[in-house]
């Protein structure tokens, strides 16, 4: 498989690539902590930009790179911004993907498997060596942008760290975290930390439309997808509306399931090319059943992800201790779920066994 073909771990399907991404939309206060720590020349070797997946985290570490490799300065005394013209010689070998003094860690392709490694390796990380040897000789500034940290392997995130520990002279390190708990403590406390929250409904408009994706304004997506675009984009590339739709129509007999209906759904995520569908089921039930803790926690949400699903969060959620019970569930689920994940278990059992789960929850709920 040639370069050009090899899939981009970080590029969400249906979407601009983040170095492509024109404009970040929602994360204003982001951008401005770091636009006033560069300006009182407080600028850290490791950053980790942290927040939801999709919100925004990779366009901002891109945005920064492109910024500090221009060594943009103007407008810090005005209103500053990260903008830099997309004429400008940096921004367009960073488009190109050939700026001599930026370097990409992601999950490498694995060529015995013909698939992207479930991690990042210590190899890929090694390769800095060499990038920082080659990109020191024309003395300017040197960017790292690690897509996502949260995967990388122990031995990666040790070297990591030792690059953090001893960062190389003008040297920048960008790391994306969807989940930075999982890293280790001493890298956190290596970087400055930069927080992305949550898109506003219209943000997240806004969001999709610079994507491509001309959305009506959806109460069913906006729902789904929690403020994130690439949550949003995904629901709508892989069909995730109407199944969530067949897995409320689905739970709406709970406490009894219909044993053929979710027969049928198990059957939906096996074989041949279900894998999308398979994992966007995972996904979904793992929603519902964050979405059923909070509804015993706040109440019937005011609004739905597909209809009929406010009444159903009611009705299965109505105290704080059914909130419980499906917060403990969720968290075994998301468990079961990553270890079926990692050893193949057969989808339909898998999916079957959650939904069987979630029926003994909801008599238990119902028997209380």
């Amino acid at each position: 498989m040639s370069d050009d073909t090899i899939p981009e771990p970080d590029r969400v399907e249906g979407a601009p690539h983040p170095r492509e991404t024109a404009q970040l939309f929602g994360q204003a206060k982001a951008e401005r902590d770091f636009l006033d720590a560069f300006a009182a020349g407080r600028l850290h070797s490791g950053w980790l930009i942290t927040g939801p997946r999709g919100v925004g985290k990779a366009t901002l570490a891109w945005k920064i790179a492109a910024f500090l490799l221009a060594s943009a300065e103007t407008g810090l005394f005005g209103d500053p911004t990260l903008e830099v013209s997309p004429d400008h010689p940096d921004a367009r070998l960073i488009q190109s993907g050939a700026h001599p003094r930026l370097a990409l860690i992601r999950r490498p392709w694995d060529d015995k498997t013909k698939k992207l490694r479930a991690e990042i390796t210590v190899d890929a990380v090694r390769s800095l060596k060499t990038f920082f040897q080659m990109s020191a000789a024309d003395g300017g500034r040197r960017v790292v942008i690690v897509d996502a940290a949260d995967e990388l392997n122990r031995n990666a995130a040790n070297a990591i760290l030792k690059e953090l520990e001893e960062p190389p002279e003008k040297c920048t390190i960008l790391l994306i975290a969807h989940q930075p708990s999982r890293l280790l403590p001493t890298i956190r406390s290596r970087c400055r930390e930069l927080r992305c929250g949550t898109l506003s409904a219209d943000d997240l408009q806004k969001a999709l439309a610079q994507a491509g994706h001309d959305v009506e304004n959806s109460e069913s997506l906006a729902t789904l997808a929690g403020g994130s675009a690439g949550d949003a984009i995904r629901l709508l590339n892989h069909d995730g509306l109407p199944l969530y739709a067949e897995l409320v129509n689905l739970l709406n007999g709970l406490p009894r399931i219909d044993r053929p209906q979710a027969l049928k759904l198990a059957e939906s995520c096996a074989g041949r090319g279900a894998d999308i569908r398979f994992g966007m089921t995972l996904d979904l039930l793992d929603l519902f059943l964050s979405r059923a803790a909070r509804a015993g926690l706040m109440g019937e949400p005011n609004a739905q992800g597909a209809p009929g699903e406010a009444r159903l969060l009611a009705r299965l959620a109505p105290d704080d201790g059914a909130a419980r019970r499906w917060a403990q569930l969720q968290q075994d689920l998301s468990n079961r779920s990553r270890h079926g994940r990692a050893v193949n278990l057969d989808p339909a059992a898998l999916i079957l066994d959650m939904i069987f789960k979630i029926e003994e929850t909801a008599q238990g709920v119902a028997a209380a």
